[in-house]
């Protein structure tokens, strides 16, 4: 992976932890124990389960598929790093309790000191973040990354909301588009049950960014402003079960990486979508959703393979939530 550089061979960014060297014995999956938020159950006033990072982490050692070893370790964001993206109002404004408490939906945080809501919140949504900017370099350089946390899908660069308070995906492509050579063009596919209001607000007449996003459209949040920046929508009703989505992710996941040629693809992959969730409103069963990720994995897969063959480089991201 070359880095660019100004005319006089220098880099022409600020300095970041997160596009350090990574040892070659390590597998592109990006973690951190600090992701998981846990204080004094404040967690659990919000159906979001923000523990559930660290049991998939659990449930991939109890199976010996990873070890502590072989883990990326995630770095938290800087403000330097999170600038590229959001303005400085509004990192200013998560300085303010009852912001964040809006941003995670968990009324409790108003009446906490910043600083704890910093330590415990905010701080683990950084390392998340951090996480998914690293898995896009470390997609380019092994040609696939997994960040176990991240997706924060509903946050701009001036605006967070549905316990998003970083744009990470956002933050992730911006990173390679300004610091790697080749990467001018990224894919996004986002099929977590909400749409995907964030990085569509910010890539909103970009024309290097293709967007495919397939969600509940009955559901938050429901930004029309936004869904101007979908390249390919594919809205879902209450309720729908394995049949119909899977036809629909085939269809149009495929039809999507079909369309344009990226450098850079960056897939979403949301498990809101299952029966029960309080948040999703559909009916995917367990099966159906092994059969959503797989679908889309083989798509990834053959993409990236065919554009390795024509032009010698090609990249997939995942960010989990």
């Amino acid at each position: 992976m070359s880095v660019k550089e100004d005319n006089e061979g220098k880099s022409s960014f600020h300095h970041t932890d997160l596009y350090g060297s990574i040892p070659p014995t390590c597998l592109p999956i990006v973690y951190h124990p600090d992701y998981n938020i846990t204080f004094m159950g404040l967690e659990k006033l919000h159906p979001f389960d923000s523990g559930k990072w660290g049991k998939v982490i659990r449930f991939l050692k109890e199976e010996q598929f990873v070890t502590d070893g072989n883990i990326v370790e995630a770095r938290e964001a800087s403000e330097e790093d999170l600038l590229v993206v959001h303005t400085k109002r509004y990192l200013c404004s998560l300085k303010w309790s009852f912001v964040v408490a809006t941003i995670t939906e968990i009324p409790p945080l108003v009446i906490l000191p910043n600083c704890l809501v910093q330590q415990k919140v905010l701080r683990p949504l950084r390392t998340q973040t951090g996480g998914t900017i690293m898995a896009g370099k470390l997609a380019v350089e092994r040609g696939w990354a997994i960040n176990v946390g991240g997706g924060f899908h509903h946050c701009s660069g001036d605006k967070g909301g549905g316990f998003c308070a970083y744009a990470d995906i956002t933050l992730a492509i911006k990173f390679l588009f300004e610091r790697v050579e080749g990467v001018s063009r990224a894919t996004i596919i986002d099929l977590d049950a909400h749409q995907g209001n964030g990085h569509e607000r910010d890539f909103l007449g970009d024309t290097r960014v293709f967007i495919m996003d397939m969600y509940n459209h009955n559901i938050y949040p429901g930004d029309g402003f936004a869904k101007r920046a979908i390249k390919r929508k594919v809205e879902l009703d209450w309720g729908t079960e394995d049949s119909e989505y899977l036809q629909k992710v085939e269809l149009h996941s495929e039809g999507a990486l079909n369309e344009v040629r990226p450098d850079i693809i960056v897939y979403n992959a949301g498990t809101d979508i299952l029966d029960g969730d309080p948040l999703g409103g559909l009916s995917i069963s367990p099966q159906g959703l092994i059969g959503a990720k797989a679908t889309e994995r083989e798509g990834l897969t053959q993409l990236v393979t065919d554009l390795t063959q024509s032009s010698g480089s090609a990249a997939s991201a995942h960010t989990a939530v």
